[in-house]
C-alpha cells in the first residue's frame, strides 16, 4: 500500500475514534464538563494526564531540540519532569483538597477576592492562549507534511475535530479522548525509536542503545556522534550548553514552576475522586511520561546520527574523512524524505559552492585550523538547513521504516497536538465561564445557562487559537517556553503563597502576580520586537540583547517569579494580614486530617 494512502487511513481511524469517544462521553451537567464528574479511575487519569502534558512540543520539537543543542537540550528534560514531580508532590493534592474546579476559583476563594480572581484569569488567558499557538503551529507541520495539504488547511481540520470532541465532551469527553490519545502517541514514539536502536546498535530498548556500541563498530553511539558533529565543527553532543551556566540553571527553573503553574494540567486533579486518588493519579502520570521522556535522548541521538549519515554517507559508519571532497551527497540524488520534507519548507537546500553537493556543517565554527580545512574542501557555507521540529516527524523516513511506522508517527503527532490543545481550550473556557461568567458578572445563572456559556466559551476560544495559528506573531518560534514563562511569573508563586503562607493577604497576592506577569512580558518583548515606540530600538529599552546577566527571554520567568514573590511578601508587610477565618482555612487544607502539632512530648 502507498505511503499516502496509508497515512489516510491511519489519521482517519484515529480521528474516528476521537469523535466516537466524544459522542459516547459527552457532558450532561457543569460537574461533567468542568471536572468529568470527579469519577474518573487515578491510573486512567494518569493516562490523560500524560496525554495533556505531552503536546506539540514534547512529542515533535523536544527530541529535535536536544538533537541540535546536544547534551544542553536537557534542559527540557530536566525542567518539565522535574516541574510535574513539583506540581504533583506539592501543589495537586492541596488543590484536590481545597475542592475547587479552576485555579482562578482557588485564588479568588483563598484570596478572598472576586479582584484576585480576575487577576488570576488574566495571568492564565495570557499563558494558555501564548502555549496553544505552538500546539496550532504543530498540527498544521503535521498535516503540511503528511496530508499532502497546507498547514493553513490543518489548522482548519484540526480545529474542527477539537470543537467536535471539547465543545459537546468538556473535561468527561476529553478526558476519555486524551485516554486514547495516550496510547496512540505513546505507540508512535516507541515503535520507531525500537527500530531505529535496533538499526544502529542491535539493542531493542532505545534507553540502553543510546549508550550501547554501533553495529560492526566497537566505538559506541553517543563517542562516534561526538566525533562527527565535531569533525563538522559543531560542539561536542555530549556536553555542548545553551549560553551560560546561569542561563541553563534559570532556563530550567523557568520550566520547572512554569510546569507546575500550568491551569489545564492542574486541573486534571480535579477529575479524580478523592485526594488519595489524586496523589495516586499524579503517580501513574509520571510513569506514562517517563516512558517517552527516558526515549527521547536517544530518538535525538539517533536521528542525528541517521541525518549526517544521510548527507555525508560513509562518515558514521565507515569512517569516511568529512573534508573529502566527494564525501557529500549530491542534491540531484537526495533521498526521497528529503524531497518530502523540502515541500513544507522546514528543510532547505542552497547551493553555495555551486558544486550540487550538499555541504551540512557549522559555518560559524571560527576556529582557524578547522576554517581551513573547509575553504581547501571548497565549502563556502552550511548548506542545509533543518527545522528542529522536523527531526521526530522525519526520523522513521530517514531510516526507510515501513510505511505503516510513518503512518503512525503522523497519527501520534498529531494526538499529541490536539490532546494538550483540547486541555488548554478546558482551562480557557472554565476561566471565563465559571470565574469570570459566574463567578463575577452573573453569579445567580442556572446550570444549563452556565454549561451553554462554557461551551460557547470554548467555541470561541477555538476560533481565536485556531486564529493565531494562522497569524502567529512574531515571537512564534518560542510560544511553548515563553508560556511557561509566564506561567512561572504569574501563577505558580500566588498558588505556592495560598498554600504554604497564611499570613499572605490578597494585596499582596494581587501585587505579585501583576509584578511578574508585567515584567515578564516586558523583558519578551523588548527582544521580540511588539513595542512600538518610535525612534527607539526595542533592544535598547533594555540595554541589549539577553541584557540581564546574560538570560534569554525564555529563561526569564525565574526572574519574573522572584519579583512576584518580593513584591508579594512586601505589600503584604505593609497591608493587612488575612482573616482569621482564611487563615483557619489554609491550615486546614495544609495539614492532614487526623494529624496534630508535634510537640517534643512524645
Amino acid at each position: 500500500m502507498e505511503l499516502q494512502t496509508t497515512i489516510y487511513i491511519f489519521v482517519g481511524l484515529s480521528f474516528s475514534l476521537y469523535i466516537g469517544i466524544a459522542i459516547w462521553a459527552r457532558a450532561g451537567s457543569t460537574s461533567e464538563f468542568y471536572a468529568a464528574g470527579g469519577s474518573v479511575h487515578p491510573v486512567m487519569n494518569g493516562m490523560a494526564t500524560a496525554a495533556d502534558w505531552m503536546s506539540a512540543a514534547s512529542f515533535i520539537s523536544m527530541a529535535g531540540l536536544i538533537s541540535n543543542m546536544g547534551y544542553g537540550g536537557g534542559l527540557f528534560l530536566m525542567g518539565w519532569t522535574g516541574g510535574y514531580v513539583l506540581l504533583a508532590m506539592l501543589l495537586a493534592p492541596y488543590l484536590r483538597k481545597f475542592g475547587k474546579f479552576t485555579v482562578p476559583q482557588f485564588i479568588g476563594d483563598r484570596f478572598y477576592s472576586k479582584s484576585a480572581s480576575t487577576v488570576a484569569v488574566i495571568c492564565l488567558l495570557t499563558a494558555s492562549i501564548t502555549y496553544i499557538i505552538g500546539q496550532m503551529t504543530g498540527v498544521g507541520v503535521a498535516f503540511s507534511r503528511f496530508l499532502g495539504v497546507s498547514s493553513e488547511v490543518g489548522i482548519y481540520v484540526g480545529m474542527a475535530i477539537v470543537f467536535a470532541y471539547a465543545v459537546f465532551g468538556g473535561m468527561k469527553g476529553i478526558t476519555y479522548t486524551q485516554v486514547a490519545q495516550y496510547i496512540v502517541l505513546i505507540l508512535a514514539y516507541t515503535i520507531p525509536a525500537i527500530f531505529i536502536s535496533l538499526q544502529l546498535t542491535g539493542n531493542p530498548l532505545p534507553q540502553l542503545g543510546l549508550g550501547s556500541s554501533l553495529v560492526g563498530q566497537d566505538v559506541s553511539l553517543l563517542a562516534k556522534l561526538d566525533q562527527v558533529v565535531t569533525d563538522l565543527g559543531f560542539g561536542k553532543y555530549t556536553t555542548s550548553l545553551p549560553g551560560s551556566t546561569l542561563n541553563m540553571f534559570m532556563y530550567t527553573l523557568s520550566l520547572m514552576i512554569g510546569t507546575a503553574g500550568l491551569p489545564h494540567v492542574i486541573m486534571r486533579f480535579f477529575t479524580v475522586p478523592s485526594v488519595k486518588d489524586a496523589r495516586s493519579s499524579a503517580g501513574w502520570a509520571l510513569v506514562f511520561i517517563a516512558i517517552l521522556y527516558t526515549t527521547a535522548p536517544a530518538v535525538a541521538a539517533m536521528a542525528k546520527t541517521n541525518l549526517i549519515r544521510t548527507v555525508t554517507p560513509g562518515v558514521v559508519m565507515e569512517h569516511t574523512n568529512v573534508f573529502d571532497k566527494d564525501v557529500a551527497i549530491k542534491y540531484d540524488e537526495r533521498p526521497d524524505w528529503m524531497k518530502r520534507w523540502e515541500k513544507t519548507g522546514l528543510l532547505k537546500f542552497e547551493d553555495k559552492n555551486g558544486d550540487g553537493r550538499i555541504q551540512y556543517y557549522n559555518d560559524g565554527n571560527k576556529n582557524a585550523e578547522f576554517q581551513a580545512k573547509a575553504a581547501g574542501a571548497g565549502w563556502k557555507g552550511n548548506e542545509l538547513s533543518v527545522n528542529a521540529d522536523i527531526i521526530v516527524l522525519a526520523n522513521p523516513e530517514i531510516a526507510l521504516l515501513p510505511n505503516w511506522v510513518i503512518a503512525l508517527v503522523a497519527a501520534g503527532g498529531l494526538a499529541a497536538a490536539l490532546s494538550t490543545a483540547a486541555g488548554l481550550l478546558m482551562a480557557i473556557s472554565s476561566a471565563v465561564s465559571h470565574d469570570l461568567v459566574k463567578g463575577i458578572f452573573a453569579p445567580n445563572i442556572s446550570e444549563k445557562g452556565e454549561l451553554l456559556a462554557g461551551k460557547v466559551s470554548m467555541a470561541i476560544a477555538i476560533v481565536i487559537s485556531g486564529w493565531l495559528g494562522l497569524n502567529p506573531p512574531g515571537f512564534a518560534a518560542g510560544t511553548v517556553a515563553l508560556a511557561f514563562g509566564i506561567a512561572a511569573s504569574s501563577l505558580f508563586p500566588a498558588i505556592m503563597m495560598g498554600i504554604f503562607s497564611k499570613k499572605m493577604n490578597k494585596e499582596g497576592a494581587m501585587a505579585g502576580m501583576l509584578a511578574g506577569l508585567f515584567i515578564t512580558l516586558f523583558y519578551v518583548f523588548a527582544h521580540k520586537g511588539l513595542f512600538f515606540i518610535k525612534g527607539t530600538e526595542y533592544l535598547d529599552l533594555i540595554g541589549g540583547p539577553n541584557s540581564f546577566l546574560g538570560i534569554t527571554p525564555e529563561a526569564f520567568g525565574a526572574v519574573g517569579a522572584i519579583v512576584n514573590f518580593v513584591v508579594a511578601f512586601l505589600v503584604d508587610k505593609v497591608t493587612k494580614e488575612p482573616p482569621e477565618h482564611i487563615q483557619a482555612m489554609v491550615e486546614a487544607v495544609r495539614i492532614p486530617r487526623g494529624s496534630r502539632a508535634v510537640d517534643g512530648a512524645h
